[in-house]
Parts: C-alpha cells; structure tokens; sequence
C-alpha cells in the first residue's frame, strides 16, 4: 500500500513538474492567453480590457519607470533581491505601512501562473515559477509580459491599454511624467489611478518620475 502511495506521489509531481515546464516554455513564444487574475475579474463582472504590445514597441520611459519604483537591481540579480526582502521585513517589522521585496520577476511569475492571494503556499510555487522563467525566458522576454499583464487599473491588463485609459494614447509615447504614474498604480491597481491621482499615488508617481532618469543615466536597464 505504501510503495502505491510513493508511486502516486512521484507521479504527481513527475507531471507537475513536465507540465509547468511546458507552460512556461510555451510563453517564451505565445503571450498569455488570461491570467487567473483576469478571470477572477471577469466573473466579478468586469469587462477586460487588454492589448498587447511587443516590448520594442513600448516607449521605455516605462520599463524604466517600472525599474525605478519597483526592482532598481532588476537587471542584476537572478530572479530575488534577498537584500531588498530583508529590508522589507525590517520596515515590517517595525509597523506602518506594509511593504513588500518581490522583485518584477517574482510579480510576473505570480501574474502569469497564479492567483493573487494563497499566503505561503502561494509564495512557494511563485519562487519555483520565478526559477523557471529566469532561467527560460531572460530578461526581455520577463521584462515584456510583465509589461503587458500587470493590472493597471480595474478590468485593464497591461501598460498599453493603461496608456489608453488614463492618457488617450498607446504606450508607444510616453513621457516620463504618464511612465511613473503608470508604474505607481501597480502596486495597487484596484485602488490607485494615474488621472489625477492624489496623496500617496501623486507622491510615489512624482518620485518614479524623477528616479527615471536616474535609471537612464546608470544604465540600470541594460538588459532590456
């Protein structure tokens, strides 16, 4: 009875791990089709909005903004900042307001594959999803669907269609003022929007908006 159980249980995460592989191979061609998010969104009764742009297409005050307010080390580590996660549990730890040290790596792992909330287990299955795109995607490929399922506002998936919404333009032109609201509004889409945003989200976008240049002038996307 044992040996059966073993054998299950081997065959479980045999195929597990066979079918993950396939999934995130499969996304270094095709772009994600939904996310688990945008279904969630659609059975809530939100209408989705969405429209995909290639990477080189997007104007890359973006991806500098999404650099400067979200993984300034996004280029240089390999998928975790460990310095970044333990200062976040120092700042935690000592109250306020909760911060967190996922890089954008983690946060494209976690968009693409799973559900949002989940807790630790969630956690666990993001780390190993983060390892697997590092290693089969690389930067730009991680860099570009980030950029394009990130949910920047309610029922709205992605940059492009975020430009569309709060500007009345595609991503293709962006000014590093409309980048950084953008990029403040994705910690929180669901309660952050970039027209006229106010308090926090008009401070934290102005910040990003600086720290774009900064991101230029050091090079801090050279991978992209």
């Amino acid at each position: 009875m044992a040996w059966r159980i073993a054998l299950f249980v081997i065959k479980l995460v045999g195929g597990f791990l066979l079918v993950s592989v396939l999934w995130v191979l499969a996304y270094r061609f095709v772009a994600p089709p939904i996310t688990f998010t945008m279904i969630g969104d659609a059975l809530g009764g939100h209408s989705i909005s969405r429209a995909w742009m290639p990477l080189a297409k997007i104007d890359r005050n973006m991806a500098r903004a999404v650099i400067a307010g979200e993984d300034s080390r996004f280029c240089e580590h390999r998928g975790f900042d460990f310095g970044a996660i333990e200062k976040a549990y120092q700042r935690n730890a000592q109250g306020g307001r909760i911060r967190g040290g996922s890089t954008i790596s983690q946060q494209t792992a976690k968009n693409a594959f799973l559900i949002q909330g989940g807790g630790y287990v969630r956690k666990a299955f993001e780390a190993y999803f983060t390892v697997l795109i590092e290693a089969l995607w690389g930067k730009k490929r991680i860099m570009e669907i980030y950029l394009n399922i990130a949910e920047t506002g309610i029922g709205t998936y992605g940059v492009n269609a975020g430009a569309q919404r709060y500007f009345g333009h595609d991503a293709a032109h962006l000014s590093p003022a409309e980048a950084g609201r953008i990029a403040a509004v994705l910690p929180l889409p669901k309660k952050r929007a970039a027209v006229a945003p106010r308090g926090f989200t008009r401070r934290h976008g102005n910040t990003i908006t600086r720290r774009v240049g900064v991101v230029r002038n050091s090079r801090l996307d050279s991978c992209l």
